[in-house]
């Protein structure tokens, strides 16, 4: 078989796209992001088990294109006014968590005996979590505009902004022997001539070049891969790293309002060639080394797992916020990601570590990018758990401060109290308005604020999943609590939003109506035996409206006309 495989490149290629569908497959039928099952598929095809890979000049090509495109899409959401949009809560985060990390990661990497520039490496390397993957969880489990939600976002955000600092840091401290006598003043004068270059092109070229050629949606993906790759080239040839130019061929178009488009049509493209960045890290990994490295990977690992939520959480403890929202947004930096690997590729291709170094941050990144999204997709599961011992990180003198809406309303009371302020709910809300009822809004979303200024609505910030919020809104006052919130998942599971609701109702023991929203026949049925009052299908509503509307009282029905 190998002997077939090996007969030309394209066996090759087509050998190694084969297992990676196989085992990605594999990895969305248990839940993990492509990139677990990518750097399997390296690990498999690599020398120390199948051997398929032989052609390596044609794979590292193919992996260098890949982050090439990879750092053009970060560099492509790296706007120059970013950082004035961050706010203070993600800044302080991001800093403090990065910090934080570099330097107990940095100690451990001593205590195992690496020496100072390795551990340093690593130390950095275990900062960088995946914007890629935590998008995609909190998005399927529409928690991405949620408290905890926008904070992981923003200080995602800090982190990559961290990515583009440390490469440019690495990138000036190059050990390869050539031209090291006036090495530094040429990376600087270097640096400045491309990122003068950047900001001219940002304000007199951009916009009109992007306008024209946005004409053509093909020609724009075309240019894009061009531009990434042109930079990546020009910066290789003037010393500042191909993963440097990558991204400064990214932020010279951050600003023009054609990235969504460019980032969304090369988002599979990416994906694609990252394989091969995998693949090509995986043949380079030499098993035989690696029995001495799993108790490193082991420690390493835990210290993401676990240590990283604590710094989030303490750092979030500190300013106020409550214990629920701090381990959920610390969850999302309990692994590392594609940026750890090659931040640490970039170390041995500068001659700053050894591969056995990048082959532990490949490991680490097997194990806690795996284990995390299961902590992330069960993370109200695992913080109802947690509570009991959660509360020494709520210890700032004004905790909770920025979730204390609900201590506003004081002994108001509401006719309704909606939960979830979306289309649907918005659109009852509107109806009850008109029958002079007073509602209490709750969202998760800040943002939703805008639109509760209306006579006799109230909205407050609230998390219908967080048990304790039932304890302080004037619940036993209300004829009506509504569940208007979205489905997080196909079927109602006892980490619904739906059902905590119930639940949660149920312990404080409310005396009025429930009403829920649900969008399948099974969740109805499933409702059902919760003893609901009323249950709300928007689809069938919203036919049984049109239909009303079309042959209400004194309407004649319409003609059908046969042609």
């Amino acid at each position: 078989m190998l002997e077939l495989i090996h007969q030309s490149v394209f066996h090759e290629l087509t050998a190694i796209l084969l297992l990676a569908a196989s085992l990605g497959l594999a990895g969305h039928l248990l839940k993990q992001p492509l990139i677990v099952s990518f750097i399997a598929v390296g690990l498999i095809a690599g020398p120390n088990l199948l051997g398929i890979v032989k052609s390596q000049e044609q794979i590292d090509l193919l992996a260098e294109l890949g982050i090439a495109v990879l750092l053009f899409l970060v560099g492509l959401k790296l706007d120059l006014g970013l950082v004035r949009s961050l706010g203070r809560v993600s800044l302080i985060t991001g800093l403090g968590q990065v910090i934080f990390t570099s330097f107990f990661g940095f100690l451990i990497g001593l205590g195992l005996g690496f020496d100072a520039v390795t551990s340093c490496y690593i130390a950095v390397a275990l900062t960088f979590s995946s914007t890629i993957i935590i998008v995609k969880l909190l998005t399927d489990k529409k928690e991405i505009d949620s408290l905890h939600g926008k904070i992981a976002l923003g200080f995602l955000i800090v982190q990559d902004l961290v990515v583009v600092l440390a490469m440019l840091v690495i990138s000036m401290m190059d050990n390869r022997p050539a031209d090291t006598q006036n090495s530094a003043l040429t990376f600087v004068w270097h640096a400045a001539l491309a990122v003068g270059f950047v900001l001219v092109f940002i304000r007199y070229f951009a916009h009109p070049v992007l306008r024209r050629i946005s004409r053509s949606p093909e020609l724009l993906v075309i240019f894009a891969i061009c531009w990434a790759t042109l930079f990546t080239a020009v910066a290789d040839h003037l010393g500042l790293s191909k993963e440097l130019g990558g991204l400064l061929a990214g932020v010279s178009l951050a600003s023009t309002p054609f990235r969504e488009s460019i980032g969304a049509r090369l988002a599979s493209l990416r994906d694609f060639l990252l394989l091969f960045f995998f693949v090509a890290i995986g043949a380079k990994f030499d098993l035989s080394h690696s029995m001495d490295q799993i108790v490193p990977a082991i420690l390493f690992s835990l210290f993401v797992l676990i240590g990283n939520p604590l710094i989030v959480m303490l750092i979030l403890g500190k300013m106020g916020y409550r214990k629920r929202t701090g381990l959920l947004a610390g969850l999302t930096v309990a692994q590392i990601s594609e940026f750890s690997l090659i931040f640490a590729s970039m170390g041995v291709t500068l001659g700053h570590i050894a591969p056995s170094a990048l082959g532990l941050v490949t490991f680490v990144g097997l194990v806690t990018i795996a284990v995390s999204v299961y902590m992330i997709n069960y993370s109200h599961a695992l913080y109802r758990w947690l509570e009991p011992v959660l509360g020494v990180f709520e210890f700032a003198r004004d905790k909770g401060r920025f979730e204390d809406d609900a201590q506003v309303l004081g002994h108001r009371e509401f006719d309704v109290i909606l939960l979830g302020y979306g289309r649907y709910g918005k659109a009852i809300s509107d109806e009850l308005l008109k029958k002079g009822k007073q509602v209490l809004v709750v969202d998760f979303d800040p943002e939703s604020a805008l639109q509760w200024q209306k006579p006799g609505l109230t909205g407050i910030y609230g998390d219908a999943t967080d048990p304790e919020l039932f304890n302080e809104l004037p619940v036993q006052a209300a004829d009506w609590v509504l569940c208007c919130i979205p489905h997080a998942s196909v079927g109602i599971r006892t980490d619904d939003p739906k059902f905590v609701v119930i639940q949660s109702l149920r312990h404080i023991d409310y005396q009025g109506k429930i009403g829920i929203v649900a969008n399948t026949a099974h969740d109805v049925r499933l409702l059902q035996t919760q003893g609901i009052d009323l249950i709300f299908q928007p689809f069938e509503d919203a036919g049984v409206r049109a239909v009303e509307r079309m042959y209400g009282a004194g309407a004649a029905p319409p003609e059908f006309v046969q042609r």
